[in-house]
């Protein structure tokens, strides 16, 4: 599985499309990087982590890197409340400014500093390294409405069919 994602996004990567070549035409068109087990994910292009009463919340493979090089990230102070598709802040690259929005509603316990002098982060580990902030969910049901990896992935391949 993580041989075809890789090959099918190497394929989005280099433009290549079978559709001259084949019969019956197909296209290798995919486009996400990588979607992880155990995450859930909204349709903005948030992930979240919810382990033991927090939940981390970052932006996605798939988003970063639409975005291009991430140079600024806009965050919240500790203490404050997310709301469910409210925007909590903005992340900055080379080729725009995006609104980040929460995929759940609750308080802001931690924020990622580390993103205040190193946003790459962002692009270079986005589930790991590059998180953004950590809330302690006020409705944990919201999780259950939000995508697992397979419909997350389904999402992103509509997604670019439209586009």
């Amino acid at each position: 599985m993580a041989l075809r994602m890789w090959a099918s996004s190497t394929a989005n990567a280099l433009r290549f499309s079978s559709k001259a070549s084949l019969s019956p035409p197909f296209s290798l068109h995919r486009c996400f990087s990588s979607v992880l087990d155990g995450l859930k994910y909204a349709p903005s292009h948030e992930w979240v982590k919810h382990e033991g009463p927090v939940a981390a919340v970052g932006i996605t493979d798939h988003a970063q890197d639409h975005l291009g090089e991430v140079v600024f990230v806009d965050l919240p102070e500790p203490g404050g409340s997310v709301s469910k598709g409210s925007s909590f802040g903005a992340v900055e690259s080379v080729k725009a400014t995006s609104d980040i929005n929460s995929p759940i509603s609750g308080e802001i316990v931690e924020v990622n500093t580390k993103l205040t002098e190193t946003p790459g982060l962002v692009n270079s580990s986005p589930y790991e390294d590059g998180w953004m902030i950590k809330v302690k969910p006020s409705d944990p049901s919201e999780l259950g409405s939000l995508m697992g990896p397979k419909e997350y992935t389904k999402f992103c391949e509509e997604e670019a069919a439209a586009h």
